[in-house]
């Protein structure tokens, strides 16, 4: 009789065998479908196990024989040659190279002990026999490098240069090492000199073989004597054969961190007294000097800075706009931003400088601004100052205070470039007069807030625009600001019978429940010593709902041991001021306040932040969790406690985990279900079961407020049919509200007016208009709006106009006739179609978030644009993918050529299944860098295949190679669109069937889709 299966999670197959004790289980279970994506994988392992047992119980001799009539079956043309392994291949004459301990086909523990292969022999059997070595360490000693200087000799007289990643981390590197790694071995050497908090922790060998059967070794040991010889270290040996994913993903995130500006290549002829410097500083052996000048360095963006440069040239160069601002918090590189933009606008006008006038309201922001652009320009006598006793003499460059202008009249009315930096900082009144004097063909402001705490909002010196926001994720994932935990707690306050006025809980009521609310205070309290390492250490801010409730918190902590105050809007400054003063010293824990904090005050050390009150809008809760994001030395995490009550149906509790977090709608619900799991950096959002429950409820209400019926509701409301954009705006929705499964624009304006909604081929057709919701190219808005017209008009279109041949072979995939005419009449009868299509390509302007540039070489002429989103059809259409008879073909695969163009295109899901982390199919199609692309061919392409040597010989034959990625098939609505990245060339390879390939792009991609496409965040 079967055993039942005991509880625990599972991930079987499922068999007979498991069926069998399911049934006498007597416990719930779930059994979901095999994943398409991951089926080989898994179905590989269970054979592969299965096959293994039963060789187990075979007799030597009839082992050869089962195997041979298993490959028999699969049809393939890996029989066997009898019952021998291949162990090497080396030149005649030589030794056969030495191996390691471990087969080369295994995976080990090593951990230095008896009995067992040390780690530092096995590095030197494996270096012996390597035809690539990495490493990468947070640092590396001179004992390190004599305990393997020979296997590093042999290195050097085989040719092969071992590349190696290292630190500044701890000042625990000798430099002697490097020197002695590049000098005597030909090392390519690169360091990081560590100045970010996110300290370089890994230790890790690659070791690359022709042969396919690569190895790599992780784990705690440095390139130390004591790490490789007789320290308490454990090292995990993996093996390309049974450990794929891990060694692509490992080759993968090291060229990937070989190619980021943050690692630095070591020449010791140059960089000698560089690095002594920065591991005295990183070491604490020296203070209070500069680590790494800029000076006679390449300045390069960060990645959010490359998202802050591209959103500018989108500004400019697509909507034509040219008086543009940035929002980013203090501290993330605003006016670096600032100088490669001028830098990149001097390379335009060839080589000429631009006058330039850069403002702001103190001079330690002025001179450290000059640094910067002479760094970044590598000119150092650029510019002049305009501040205290500073006055320039020749007035093309100036950093000038905004008082210096004010009071002098000297500076020209006219420059080319005017940046505006800390805009935040000032008072609204001098900028209108800086911005009516003075007149330049691009103005850029810098702010930390766009709501200063005058109350004036600075968008409105740059037509109500924000050219670039930093999100919140942004920020932590590039390491800018301090990690948060976020505690969702439930306080188990019934607020659903609280008045309710325009969008939110009546303050006056919700004051009268929470002021002496003791029982809530005590269960924050226990909140506090529950989650709180110390909270007589804390710096604290808790944001109240009214003065009255701020006084009493205030009065209640404080009488509890936790010395508090009030800051409120009656508040002198001088007092205000004073508190925060002594909640920075430590001799207050808490300070209460209202709206005070939101936006414009500076308090780097506050450790806490205690949401008090519910707050509708996403902007305000960020802009108070904002309040404690600010690093501060001794400040590892920020501890947010939001108490979360029992709210009505319509507050919106998700806008504020979607701000958190930028996860879409659909997203939000899954990952709530998991935790929150790829929050950025150390982050973490952790609830209750209450206060998760909240949530999803409010999740669910969201999706029921965009239900078609409710959105021709607002329309009604408007009264006159606006048109699709203006309807956005005025009711702050966006277009993957209107487009949904069950409505276009048309049904919503259809149901708001009493008509009939769209039934039949108009219905499906209006349902095509979904996924051209994500066009994001000016030139296609332009011409689909024009073709749709010409429809309107009953005018006449042929095939010879691309644009519309695309539009058409979009909206009929499957074509009756191959007569074009003949169809676009037939589409004709359907003019709601396209009057809701030119309506929603005046909306999709608002997709535009890069500049599309056409393609190269003989692909100039396509409708296509690199950087441009598509769907699938659409870019078959362009190439020419068709029948005999001129009629669009379909196809689901991942590659395809077009014989017209002599163009090979690669459709790439980066993720094959958001929903789903497979470390096997993660690392198969990824960048390494913003140019270099990693792609696995079809799994049964050979190298001497026609489609392998095409591929393999691209650059001499002259073929176009085109990519288009896209994060994941789906997304919130529909079919994904893939972003075209434009055209690749061959750069190398490895493998077959698959053949693994790099490309390199022409054009480098969105520094946001190497965000989401990369293995590295940056």
């Amino acid at each position: 009789m079967s055993a039942p299966l005991p509880d625990g999670l599972y991930e079987s197959v499922l068999t007979p065998r498991i069926q069998r004790r399911l049934a006498v289980t007597e416990r719930a279970h779930s059994v979901v479908d095999l994943d398409p994506t991951l089926a080989p994988e898994i179905l590989g392992r269970h054979v592969g196990d299965a096959v293994r047992r039963h060789l187990e119980t075979l007799e030597t001799d009839k082992r050869m024989a089962f195997v041979e009539r298993l490959v028999e079956a699969l049809d393939s043309d890996d029989d066997l040659a009898g019952g021998s392994i291949l162990q090497s291949i080396y030149p005649t004459g030589k030794s056969q190279p030495r191996r390691p301990s471990t087969p080369l086909s295994e995976g080990a523990l090593l951990t230095n002990a008896r009995d067992e292969p040390g780690l530092g022999n096995e590095l030197a059997l494996e270096m012996e026999s390597a035809d690539e070595v990495d490493l990468l360490c947070a640092f590396v000693k001179f004992t390190g490098v004599t305990v393997l200087a020979p296997q590093f000799e042999l290195l050097a007289e085989r040719g092969i240069t071992p590349r190696v990643l290292t630190t500044t981390y701890m000042g625990a590197t000798d430099r002697r090492a490097l020197d002695v790694l590049v000098r005597d071995y030909g090392a390519h050497v690169k360091v990081r000199f560590e100045k970010a908090s996110t300290r370089l922790h890994a230790k890790a060998w690659l070791f690359r073989r022709h042969s396919g059967f690569d190895t790599a070794y992780k784990g705690s040991s440095n390139l130390s004597r004591s790490a490789l010889v007789d320290g308490l270290e454990w090292n995990v040996r993996l093996s390309s054969v049974i450990h794929t994913a891990q060694i692509a993903k490992f080759r993968t995130v090291f060229d990937s961190y070989w190619n980021l500006p943050d690692f630095e290549p070591y020449d010791p002829e140059r960089d000698a007294d560089k690095i002594d410097q920065a591991l005295e500083e990183a070491g604490g052996r020296k203070s209070g000097s500069v680590l790494v000048t800029l000076a006679g360095l390449e300045v390069r963006p960060f990645g959010h800075q490359q998202l802050m440069l591209d959103a500018l040239a989108t500004e400019r160069e697509v909507f034509g706009h040219h008086r543009n601002l940035l929002v980013a918090a203090t501290g993330t590189g605003k006016t670096v931003v600032a100088a490669l933009d001028y830098r990149r606008l001097v390379e335009e006008a060839g080589g000429t400088q631009p006058s330039l006038l850069f403002v702001a309201h103190r001079k330690e922001i002025l001179v450290q601004a000059l640094r910067t652009y002479r760094a970044v320009l590598g000119d150092g006598s650029f510019g002049e100052l305009f501040v205290g006793g500073d006055r320039p003499r020749k007035w093309k460059h100036v950093f000038a205070s905004i008082q210096s202008l004010d009071r002098d009249s000297d500076a020209s009315d006219h420059w080319d470039v005017l940046v505006i930096d800390e805009f935040h900082h000032a008072e609204a009144s001098s900028y209108r007069r800086l911005l009516s004097k003075f007149h330049a063909g691009e103005v850029l402001g810098l702010t930390a807030t766009p709501e200063p705490a005058d109350g004036v909002d600075v968008r409105e010196f740059f037509d109500g625009r924000t050219a670039y926001e930093l999100r919140l994720w942004d920020a932590l994932e590039q390491d800018l600001l301090c990690p948060f935990h976020y505690y969702g707690i439930s306080d188990n306050t019934d607020l659903r019978d609280v008045e309710w006025t325009a969008g939110q809980y009546s303050p006056v009521a919700l004051s009268a429940l929470y002021t002496g609310n003791d029982a809530r205070t005590l269960l924050i309290l226990k909140a506090l010593r529950e989650k709180v390492l110390d909270p007589s250490r804390m710096r604290a801010l808790g944001f109240c709902v009214s003065v009255d409730h701020a006084n009493y918190m205030a009065e209640t902590f404080t009488a509890r041991g936790l010395p508090s105050a009030a800051i409120v809007g009656t508040t002198a400054p001088d007092e205000r001021r004073a508190l925060v003063e002594q909640l920075k010293a430590g001799e207050l824990r808490c300070i209460f306040t209202v709206d005070v904090f939101n936006e414009g005050v500076d308090i780097p050390s506050v450790d806490v932040v205690l949401m008090l009150r519910p707050t509708a809008s996403s902007t305000i809760f960020i802009q108070q969790l904002g309040r404690g994001l600010r690093r501060s030395p001794g400040k590892a995490v920020l501890i947010v406690l939001d108490f979360v009550g029992q709210h009505r149906a319509d507050f919106n509790l998700a806008g504020r985990f979607h701000a958190m977090t930028g996860l879409s709608r659909r997203r939000l619900k899954s990952d709530l279900d998991v935790g929150f799991p790829s929050l950025p950096g150390a982050s973490r959002i952790v609830l209750d079961e209450v206060s998760r429950e909240e949530v999803l409820q409010s999740i669910r209400m969201a999706v029921n407020a965009n239900t078609k019926n409710a959105l021709a509701k607002d329309l009604s409301s408007l009264g006159e049919v606006p048109k699709l954009a203006e309807f956005l705006d005025e009711t702050n929705r966006d277009l993957d509200d209107v487009y949904r499964t069950d409505r276009s624009w048309t049904t919503i304006v259809t149901i708001a007016t009493g008509q009939a909604e769209p039934e039949g081929e108009e219905k499906k057709l209006l349902k095509k208009l979904q996924r051209l919701r994500t066009v994001d190219d000016i030139d296609r808005i332009r011409e689909y709006a024009r073709v749709a017209e010409t429809i309107l008009a009953g005018d006449a279109l042929t095939r010879d106009d691309l644009w519309a041949s695309m539009l058409v072979d979009y909206l009929v995939p499957s074509q009756a006739t191959p007569d074009f005419a003949r169809t676009v009449t037939e589409l004709a009868a359907f003019p709601r179609l396209f009057e809701e299509l030119i309506q929603l390509m005046e909306a999709a302007t608002r997709n535009i978030h890069h500049v599309p540039l056409p393609l190269e070489g003989n692909l100039v002429d396509l409708p296509l644009r690199s950087h441009a989103s598509y769907s699938r059809e659409e870019l078959l259409s362009a190439l020419d993918w068709r029948g005999k008879d001129g009629r669009p073909q379909g196809s689901r695969e991942g590659v395809a050529w077009s014989e017209a163009h002599q163009t090979d295109i690669f459709f790439i899901n980066l993720h094959k299944d958001e929903a789903i982390f497979s470390p096997s199919t993660m690392y198969r199609d990824v960048p390494v860098s913003p140019t270099l692309f990693d792609w696995e061919s079809q799994s049964g392409t050979s190298q001497s295949s026609k489609t392998g040597r095409r591929y393999l010989s691209q650059r001499e034959i002259g073929t176009n190679v085109l990519l288009a990625v896209r994060n994941s098939p789906k997304d919130d609505v529909a079919t994904a669109p893939f972003m075209l990245l434009g055209n690749a060339d061959y750069v190398s390879h490895s493998g077959e069937r698959p053949i693994q390939i790099r490309w390199e792009l022409r054009r480098p991609m969105p520094a946001d889709v190497l965000a989401h496409a990369s293995a590295l965040s940056v």
